[in-house]
């Protein structure tokens, strides 16, 4: 157990300096935001803050829910970096065309096609900034392309456009959307444009444009191969370990009997209960929600020819929809360490249950204010800085307004500090447990900190370094420490159950979660090929976060277990379905999280796949498929802890389990891979602007794949439906067994 602890404690550590040395080298080698942007000829194309204004534009209106800048963001609408920088390109050469040919650009010939290529090369990706005036310094023709896609895009934002499910009025005045337009043109720019003494851009030539020679970088290919061989060792070397240490985790003497048949819950344990109701009532929400954005991609307006958008439109819905995974997941695993905790302790603190009560209250608040204020922010009726505090942030996952995020934090600190008053009491007089309990205390600890990160932003951060920080809480705090949190559980309950050995589950804890923090931590960059970051971030990312993919390969190991966990003992079978729900974590970890993660994991992968629907498919199969089922399972299993000495009606668990799973892979395998697939043939054909494109995604065979969600989505429903119910019925007793 020393020699676990000090591993551990030293791929912690370690870890964590090479990331924040990242953190500083992005801070230091960002795209640079000028003062203004001027015109060899002394016009002024963008004048002083309208960048950092347009910015903050863009996070009110909706920001990455509303497609999605350097490919972070959502699916419908266009990538709006590589969407501006393709049409400037358009407007540059068939500028030149006429004005030297009197013909447009695609009606030359193919030799002056290439000279004029060659020329807005050199236009584009020339470095014109001049860090003493703090200025970029542009030929007059840039202006007037400014000029053509500023109104473009004021027909977009302001009279609406449908096949992007962007309503009118979604910008309301003229001078917003001109600082709109700055920001989309400055995020373009960093993209085209060469860094200072170097042949590649500041988002390492992304996004794909043949037009000015983006292409993947040397280092994209190099470190694509670093990655995969990274893989393959980390799989051999796990395998082996596996061989060597292969032993039978299964306790020697299992009892004859359920050891929490004469369970007894606290007050603080039954009212964790509320906590599943309000699990339940979200994820019935989201599911609704999610329904009506997959709907938007094909009737951009409405839902069935009922006009939705006027009320609810696409980015409310998709800030929802992502916000309340978050929410229902967080509920379930917050609940369930605050019934564990007591289950660790065997005795209740003063005051616990009011603390749980409270805690709830406020999540509820936090939920239903943040959801309001994301509405209120998009529907533009948030004055001044209002919609920064209490409306929408605009960046993925971490939505919700500065008053909310803070809330939510102080949340998850109360419920640190409820779980940990009940876990160190444990630690201390068990020492049987203790290695077990204590990497339980640290998730906890984790996912209440890690969740700070979020704050490490403001109004007016550098995009660069808002996803520096972003990456922090969806990947640390949900990817990381939530993982952690997870093994951690899985295997209390099972050595509570008597069905594992306590030595066992607590070194296998350690031992796999110092492998996953081994790639985790510093694979976090992986996010950040193309964010205008250094190209160390790449070197780091994509060698790590095969790490991180590694030990999913062989985690039908950890399913297979389960499985026989679950038929160790004839009265295991009442846990049978949280179990099983243990074993889909399992399944969706390997193929979601492993398998779709490495898919568009390494950069050069990800250099034509990011923010295209492979994107969703990694996001549905491994948030969805890992944690939403981990939370599902936590749940059922604290429920069948609470109902210890009835029966179950285990049809309706059956049913709900196989919809979901089944319902989740025919969405995935009908609709969103073969999209996905699709759209990087097209990014790779003829550039990423086109497999983003309307032309693109409203052609025929995208449509009919776009209607094929329909089958997977319903049985998904149905499943959900049935779960919701059920959980619900345990409270009137209609899921339970009648007894004769």
């Amino acid at each position: 157990m020393k020699k676990l602890w000090v591993a551990f404690i030293a791929v912690v550590i370690i870890s964590f300096t090479i990331l924040g040395w990242a953190g500083y080298k992005i801070y230091h080698e960002k795209p640079p935001i000028p003062s203004e942007v001027v015109t060899s000829d002394g016009q002024t194309m963008i004048p002083s803050g309208a960048i950092s204004t347009g910015q903050n534009v863009w996070q009110a209106m909706g920001g990455m829910e509303l497609g999605s800048i350097w490919g972070h963001g959502s699916y419908v609408a266009p990538d709006w970096s590589a969407d501006w920088l393709h049409r400037e390109c358009i407007f540059i050469l068939n500028y030149w065309a006429q004005a030297d040919f009197d013909q447009d650009y695609n009606h030359i010939h193919a030799e002056k096609q290439a000279a004029l290529r060659e020329r807005l090369k050199s236009l584009m990706r020339t470095n014109s900034y001049d860090a003493n005036l703090d200025q970029i310094i542009l030929d007059p023709v840039r202006k007037l392309a400014f000029e053509s896609n500023l109104l473009h895009y004021q027909d977009v934002f302001m009279n609406g456009h449908e096949e992007y499910a962007i309503p009118p009025n979604t910008v309301r005045d003229k001078e917003s959307m001109r600082q709109l337009a700055s920001f989309f043109f400055w995020s373009s720019w960093a993209a085209s444009t060469n860094r200072i003494d170097d042949n590649i851009t500041y988002t390492s030539n992304w996004p794909h444009e043949p037009l000015i020679d983006n292409k993947p970088t040397s280092d994209s290919i190099i470190w694509t191969g670093f990655s995969i061989l990274t893989l393959l060792a980390g799989i051999s070397l796990l395998v082996v370990y596996y061989v060597r240490q292969k032993h039978d985790s299964i306790s020697d003497e299992i009892p004859t009997e359920d050891p929490l048949v004469s369970f007894k819950a606290t007050p603080s344990q039954m009212a964790t209960i509320k906590y599943f109701w309000v699990v339940a009532g979200l994820f019935l929400l989201q599911m609704g929600l999610g329904v009506i954005i997959a709907h938007y991609g094909v009737e951009g307006h409405g839902f069935y020819g009922i006009p939705v958008a006027k009320w609810l439109p696409y980015v409310v819905a998709r800030t929802w929809h992502t916000q309340l995974g978050i929410f229902w997941i967080a509920t379930s695993w917050l609940a369930a360490g605050l019934f564990i905790a007591h289950l660790a302790s065997g005795f209740e603190p003063k005051f616990q249950r009011l603390g749980v009560n409270v805690l709830l209250g406020a999540l509820v608040v936090v939920v239903l204010g943040s959801l309001t204020g994301e509405w209120l922010s998009v529907m533009g009726y948030l004055d001044g800085d209002a919609w920064f505090y209490f409306g929408h942030q605009g960046y993925e996952y971490v939505d919700l307004g500065r008053v909310w995020q803070i809330a939510l934090s102080a949340g998850l600190l109360i419920w640190v500090f409820l779980v940990g008053r009940c876990i160190i009491p444990a630690i201390k007089s068990d020492h049987q447990q203790k290695h077990l309990l204590s990497m339980f205390l640290i998730s906890v600890v984790a996912i209440g900190g890690f969740y700070l990160a979020g704050l490490m932003w403001g109004k007016n951060t550098h995009l660069s370094v808002v996803e520096y920080w972003r990456w922090w809480v969806v990947h640390l705090w949900v990817e990381g420490f939530f993982e952690v949190f997870a093994t951690a559980v899985i295997a209390f309950l099972f050595a509570k159950l008597h069905l594992v050995k306590l030595k066992s589950a607590s070194s296998a804890v350690i031992f796999s979660t110092t492998i996953f923090l081994t790639g985790g931590i510093i694979g976090t960059l992986h996010h950040l090929y193309f964010s205008g970051t250094p190209t160390a971030i790449m070197a780091l990312g994509s060698v790590f976060s095969a790490l991180e993919v590694a030990p999913l390969t062989i985690i039908g190991f950890e399913a297979w277990e389960n499985i026989r966990l679950s038929r160790a003992a004839n009265w295991a079978d009442k846990y049978k379905w949280p179990i099983y729900f243990f074993v889909a974590v399992a399944f969706w970890n390997m193929v979601g999280a492993g398998l779709f993660g490495f898919m568009i994991n390494p950069p050069i992968a990800l250099y034509y796949m990011q923010g295209l629907n492979t994107t969703a498919v990694h996001a549905h199969t491994a948030l969805f498929g890992v944690y939403g089922m981990l939370g599902l399972g936590l749940m059922l299993f604290c429920l069948r802890v609470l109902y210890v000495r009835d029966d179950w009606n285990d049809k309706i668990i059956k049913f709900s389990f196989w919809a979901i799973n089944g319902g989740l892979s025919l969405m995935v395998l009908l609709s969103l891979l073969p999209i996905g697939f699709m759209q990087t043939y097209a990014s790779v054909d003829k550039g990423y602007w086109y497999a983003r494109s309307s032309e693109f995604l409203y052609s025929p065979t995208i449509t009919v794949l776009k209607w094929m969600r329909a089958p997977g989505d319903t049985i998904f429903a149905l499943g959900i439906l049935v779960l919701v119910l059920f959980i619900f019925g345990l409270a009137t007793g209609h899921s339970l067994k009648k007894k004769a």
